[in-house]
């Protein structure tokens, strides 16, 4: 296919520059609106472009908006999906919400993560919709809310019926076409203690004092345990402690102390089998202290691990695609997890490509590389064309 896709960059730009100018920070996080802003701001480019759109409710004021573009009879059906919510603006050192363009980058927050590849995405499907081409395979563009806390949006398409033969999913890869990432598993574990004055500290049972000793033994048993287990695309499995809470006062023996543990998962490892790792954990510091008082919670977020294989038609379409804009590439794995994961799940083969780095996505100064963008375009358009 030689056959280049006819895309304004400076719109494609302006595109770009108007979506990082709306605050989307998912409302979890500090300050943030959610997306009901973008939603209709999407909804305005496909209304002004005469392409069909509906919006799907997700939460009271969040929504999806659903992008369907009819290829011939008989057809496959090609995903596109990006989120539209963004991580929270704090920390960042320039005015998050003021697109600036300096050199070749667009700076800003959601540039990169992930407002560059929904751009590229909305300007994809324009470019299908304006070819001289017959659209042989149908296209729906999913701009999808809560990715960054825990994938409500993309649930809810699929819910609703969104289905697909294979799905392109638009997350910060450099243009690098990613079929292996991680999973994640998080949740809250508490160990409870007894109050009493602090001092007459015999008289309690302090909590901190035993969620110390299952962090020890996290440190000195599970992790090490981690580092034996690889896989050739992400590499290992690992466990963060990001969040301890316990007490009450200073001068008063803690009833109970809690963390909240992140855990990547490797492709073919489950929640069950994570769940059997800690429970044998706990129930070794159980020999030792009958009365622990360790409680696990249930999980707050599973996002399952990718693995598609290189055989499946959308690797290999896309890899098609991005061989004949930039040149060879290798399959590769990335540590995050994203939407694809689940597409995987409901039985549509996924893979995450789009541009910007890892790097910069969440970052202080967050940026995307604007030719990536323009890349991006033409790959997912030539990759629909190719599926």
């Amino acid at each position: 296919m030689n056959k280049r896709f006819v895309t304004d960059p400076e719109a494609l730009f302006q595109t770009l520059a108007d979506l990082v100018s709306i605050n989307s920070v998912n409302p979890n996080y500090p300050g943030g609106p959610g997306e009901a802003a973008i939603a209709d701001y999407v909804c305005g480019f496909f209304r002004k472009n005469n392409i069909p759109f509906e919006v799907q409710s997700v939460f009271e004021g969040r929504p999806n908006v659903i992008v369907k573009l009819e290829g011939r009879p008989g057809g496959r059906t090609v995903i596109l999906e990006a989120h539209m919510d963004t991580a929270s603006e704090l920390g960042m050192t320039a005015d998050p919400f003021v697109p600036t363009r300096k050199e070749n980058r667009m700076y800003g927050r959601g540039s990169c993560d992930t407002k560059g590849g929904l751009a590229a995405m909305m300007h994809a499907v324009k470019a299908l919709r304006d070819s001289e081409q017959p659209l042989r395979n149908s296209v729906l563009l999913a701009a999808t809310a809560d990715e960054e806390f825990a994938f409500r949006g993309v649930l809810k398409a699929l819910e609703s019926g969104v289905k697909g033969d294979g799905a392109i999913v638009a997350e910060p890869t450099d243009l690098n076409t990613v079929v292996a990432s991680k999973g994640v598993l998080r949740w809250r574990i508490r160990t409870r203690g007894k109050a009493a004055h602090s001092s007459k500290p015999h008289l309690g049972v302090n909590a901190i004092t035993k969620m110390a000793r299952l962090i020890l033994a996290i440190e000195e048993k599970y992790l090490p345990a981690l580092e034996k287990q690889q896989h050739a695309l992400v590499g290992r499995p690992t466990l963060n402690v990001g969040v301890i809470h316990g007490g009450v006062q200073v001068n008063q023996v803690p009833d109970s102390c809690a963390i909240e543990l992140d855990r990547r998962m490797l492709p073919g490892e489950t929640r069950q089998q994570v769940w059997r790792e800690f429970e044998d954990l706990i129930d070794e510091l159980r020999l030792r202290d009958p009365d622990t008082g360790i409680e696990m919670e249930s999980p707050m977020l599973e996002s399952f691990p990718l693995e598609t294989s290189p055989t499946e038609r959308i690797v290999q379409a896309v890899t098609a695609a991005s061989h004949e804009v930039r040149g060879p590439s290798q399959l590769i794995g990335v540590p995050y997890g994203s939407d694809a994961s689940r597409f995987t799940i409901a039985g549509i083969p996924s893979v995450i490509l789009g541009p910007g780095s890892i790097d910069q996505a969440h970052a202080a100064e967050e940026y995307v590389d604007l030719d990536q963008v323009v890349g991006a375009v033409e790959i997912y358009a030539r990759a629909i064309m190719e599926f």
